[in-house]
């Protein structure tokens, strides 16, 4: 172990005898011990030893950590620190050689156990201090979930969100002080939720169950057109799904969705890959509103939203990974600002519907190569006495990765 003078040790709700005996000679010979009051509560007290309890809000905890650099300190952290903890979000603020961690077994590896739920096979997600619309993502036909919770409320806001999303048969899994003397496991439906008697620190198991006529909101590109609020500018299903496709969502990449409408594109940008991140730039102030409103019920709370000009509006943000414009096409100073700014390796997709858009396409395409496609699609219409196909705009789509020709 490295000399640092920060060491995050994991702690059970079993107390200090549950932890490994290097923690413990780490843990008993600190200056400083930094943690919540509950677990600060399972430490014997050493003579010349302080104990800290966090103040709040996370800044705090932060500014607290700070004022000890240098000090042997050792801060209290529920389980492993890096899952969904504290460890990982000093690395913001502190170098790596700063601190080590000494994880035990998380409150979501005990409530698999309990629930005799294969952890490969869950998605194990954080509500605490989090928005419940998080969840939206992850409720889909038997999947199973574990979730980190802030309070005695989150049942009730989970419960009402799987109520609304059509998966009231849901069961629901309340599992108290796990590794505690009071441990308490209750299991209920959803519409059962709201009359249980819970405490504020418990991990909370979802087993979805979708109504017979349930939305099924994939995280595969291409949700249907009403599972958005718009005034019509969308982009519709098929297209939607085949420049996701172009666009290649990977873990943690940043796109800016140029003219954004509705904010489809990049709400599914954010739902198809792990930590996938997007900024929607757009100046209808109505349709600010509607991405608002989409990102919210879609399970992305975090996009980012600019309004205003994009020409402006792109100027100091992060530089991103992948870049979509679906209007605006032919403002050549635009194409150019976002085409310098975009990383080498990184993806444009453009759309055009209109005659200036294609002619700028072609000439783009000129210049810099890449994929230019053409894409009709048409859907079936019933009349009176007749079916037929009734054709959409003609779209045509351009792809250049950048560094690539």
């Amino acid at each position: 172990m490295s000399k640092a003078w920060l060491n995050i040790i994991g702690m059970s709700e079993g107390g200090i005898d549950e932890i490994s005996s290097t923690a413990k000679a780490v843990l008993l010979k600190a200056k400083y011990v930094l943690g919540a009051k509950r677990l600060l509560n399972r430490v014997p007290h050493n003579q010349g030893q302080e104990l800290v309890e966090w103040q709040t809000p996370y800044k705090a905890m932060i500014a607290q950590i700070a004022k000890l650099r240098g000090e042997d300190v050792v801060i209290l952290a529920s389980g492993d620190a890096n899952w969904f903890g504290i460890g990982a979000s000093l690395l913001s603020q502190f170098l790596p050689e700063e601190f080590n961690s000494i994880p035990t077994v998380s409150s979501l590896q005990l409530a698999a156990a309990k629930m005799h739920w294969a952890m490969q096979n869950i998605d194990c997600i954080s509500l605490h201090g989090r928005v419940v619309e998080n969840l939206h993502c992850y409720v889909l036909p038997r999947n199973r979930i574990l979730a980190l919770t802030s309070n005695a409320n989150t049942l009730i806001e989970v419960a009402a969100l799987l109520k609304q999303r059509g998966f009231s048969k849901s069961i629901l899994s309340v599992l108290e002080n796990l590794g505690a003397k009071n441990e308490r496991i209750i299991s209920f439906s959803v519409d059962e939720a709201a009359a249980q008697k819970i405490g504020d620190f418990y991990v909370l198991a979802i087993d979805c169950i979708a109504d017979i006529d349930a939305p099924i909101l994939s995280t595969i590109a291409g949700l249907p057109d009403d599972a958005f609020c718009s005034d019509g500018q969308l982009t519709k299903q098929e297209m939607r799904a085949i420049s996701l496709a172009k666009l290649a969502p990977y873990p943690n990449a940043l796109l800016w969705d140029i003219g954004a409408g509705c904010g489809s594109i990049a709400i599914e940008f954010m739902r198809a890959a792990r930590g996938a991140k997007a900024i929607c730039f757009e100046r209808d102030e109505k349709r600010l509103m509607v991405i608002e409103k989409n990102k919210m019920a879609l399970g992305v709370p975090t996009l980012k939203i600019v309004a205003g000009d994009a020409f402006e509006g792109i100027k100091n943000q992060p530089i991103p990974d992948a870049i979509f414009i679906g209007g605006d096409v032919s403002n050549h100073a635009l194409f150019e600002a976002c085409f310098g700014v975009l990383k080498i390796g990184g993806r444009m997709v453009a759309n055009a519907v209109t005659i200036e858009g294609e002619k700028a396409l072609f000439e783009w395409h000129e210049k810099l190569g890449g994929e230019l496609v053409r894409v009709a699609i048409s859907t079936l219409k019933q009349t009176e006495n007749y079916r037929m196909f009734d054709p959409k705009k003609t779209i045509m789509q351009w792809l250049i990765v950048k560094g690539q020709n």
